[in-house]
Formats: C-alpha cells, structure tokens, sequence
C-alpha cells in the first residue's frame, strides 16, 4: 500500500541530501536514509533519481508560482505588484537555502532540464511577470514601447543571477536586502518618469 505522503517526504529529504552533497553525488540509498525509509521504497514512488530531482522542481515551481499569484493579486497597482514579486523571490530563496541551493546550481547542472522538464513551469512564472507588466502598461506605469517579453525575461534574469550570487557566496549576507535595489533600477528602466 503507498502512504500518500510519503512522496512528499522524499522530495523533502531529497532537498537536503542534494543541498548537501550535489545532485551527481548523491544516490538514492542517501535520501532514503534522509527520509528514514528502505531505499526499495522510493522506488514505488519514483523510478530514477532523475524523476524526483524533475517532480521536486514542478512541485516547488508550481507552488511557488500559485503563492506569488495570490501574493501580488493584493497589491494595488502594476509598480506595487512588482516590487512585491521581486521581494518574493529573494525572501522564498532566502528562508529556503537548502531548496534555493538545489534550484540555483544543482538544477543548472543538465542543459535538458531547462529544455524539456522544467519548460511549462518556468513559463508560469514569466507569464506571472509579463501579464504585471502588461497591467502596467495598460494603466500607463509601464512605458508602452518596452518590449514585454524581453523585460520579463530581463527582470528574472537579474533576480536569477543575484540568487545563484547568493547560493554561490555560501549566502554570506541577505539576499532580500538588494530586492529594493533590484526593483528601483528595474522600474527606472520601464517607467514613463523613471520611478
């Protein structure tokens, strides 16, 4: 009989175990140990390392896209929607070090990954960000001859590259300390007066 949370306690042991060792040096007698379960059980769950590695990143993604939808849902207008996103990211990353280690360097560690896996989840999260940027546009905050698309793709560029900084740095400050900054010189780029 499969216990319904038990994938769930993989997944999280599987965070842990690949924070700690890397994902190509970690195996699943590892997480099984973390998760204080027989290595053949994972396998009623998962049939690779692989499998857990891609459903821990579609869980946590989607997860995180639903908490960011509602989180912004709350704020008043498209500048306020995005500030609020960007302190989002920083401050998820930063309460999760384990998760944020795996997602911001074990992760990049397969070319495929972000080419097939992770496709569908990560255009969630941009489709978040463009559909506040063309909020901000509609309501005139956005300059209407910025290219949607490409600020998406630039505004997570910037938050992605200042988490792996972060992860990379052994997390030696707070990360949420330059949301403020990342949002400013973000805004000052895309508004009509330069917020």
């Amino acid at each position: 009989m499969r216990d319904p949370a038990k994938p769930q306690q993989i997944l999280d042991a599987a965070i842990r175990v690949f924070a700690r060792h890397g994902y190509y040096n970690s195996r699943v007698s590892d997480i099984a140990r973390e998760a204080g379960i027989a290595a053949g059980t994972i396998y009623l769950y998962f049939k690779t390392k692989d499998e857990i590695l891609v459903t821990l990143f579609r869980e946590k993604m989607a997860e995180w896209v639903a908490h960011a939808r509602r989180e912004v849902a709350g704020e008043q207008d498209a500048v306020a929607k995005l500030r609020r996103l960007i302190t989002l990211h920083f401050s998820t990353l930063e309460q999760n070090p384990d998760l944020a280690e795996v997602v911001q360097v074990e992760l990049r560690q397969g070319q495929k990954f972000f080419r097939g896996a992770s496709a569908h989840e990560v255009s969630a999260y941009f489709e978040l960000i463009h559909s506040v940027l063309e909020e901000g546009m509609a309501s005139g905050q956005i300059r209407h001859d910025v290219p949607a698309r490409v600020a998406t793709k630039m505004l997570f560029g910037a938050m992605d590259q200042l988490a792996t900084s972060w992860v990379l740095g052994k997390r030696g400050y707070r990360l949420t300390e330059s949301a403020e900054a990342v949002a400013t010189i973000f805004l000052q780029g895309v508004s009509p007066n330069g917020i």
